[in-house]
């Protein structure tokens, strides 16, 4: 799951590049926070709250495509920079890095499903309480989760070295990219999954 490419990473990756590993770390708080939000949101109910007010789930669901959609213009338009090439950005103050990594991670409805569905999978009721087994294995997952995205960001600078010296790399990583972000956002908003699938 973690070395599955998406906003979060792409984002993390791109902001440490651009600003140094601590303002990618910084970035990381933000979307470990967003994890946790959701998490606990799972932990309280959301997927009933999905299944009684559909709108709700929808209104996520499209604000994260659109999101995506706009990342992707951001790599292929015209003048736009692959995520991982050396760029020269104004520095934001470590509350905006903060609050851009959270707002990247809960525009994602990718995580919401991923704790709806997959988390109770591993929870066995005849080991106890129901609701503390979702809360740690989640809280597992956010601690792997950001222990490799750290990895990315710790080594960023490398890639970012690599697409430097080969431009042609470097252009063809930047429409890859924004092509792959047209496509997961495509997915989100076309498909039919729902948070209702947890309550199966």
């Amino acid at each position: 799951m973690v070395l599955t490419p998406g906003p979060n990473m792409i984002y993390l990756v791109s902001r440490s590049i651009a600003q140094g590993r601590r303002a990618g770390l910084i970035s990381l708080a933000g979307v470990a926070l967003g994890f946790l939000v959701y998490l606990l949101a799972v932990s309280a109910g959301i997927a009933t709250l999905f299944a009684l007010v559909p709108a709700i789930y929808l209104a996520i669901k499209l604000a994260g495509a659109g999101y995506l959609l706009w990342l992707a213009w951001k790599a292929v338009r015209p003048g736009g920079r692959s995520a991982v090439a050396n760029q020269e950005l104004t520095h934001d103050r470590p509350l905006k890095l903060f609050l851009m990594g959270l707002l990247t991670c809960l525009l994602n409805p990718k995580v919401a499903i991923l704790y709806i569905s997959l988390l109770p999978q591993f929870v066995d009721p005849e080991r106890g309480h129901v609701a503390l087994q979702g809360l740690l294995l989640g809280l597992t997952q956010i601690a792997v989760g950001v222990a490799g995205n750290a990895f990315f960001i710790v080594t960023a600078g490398s890639v970012a070295g690599f697409f430097a010296r080969h431009p042609l790399w470097q252009r063809l990583h930047r429409y890859v990219m924004g092509t792959a972000l047209a496509g997961f956002a495509v997915k989100i908003a076309t498909e039919r999954t729902g948070a209702a699938v947890a309550l199966h």
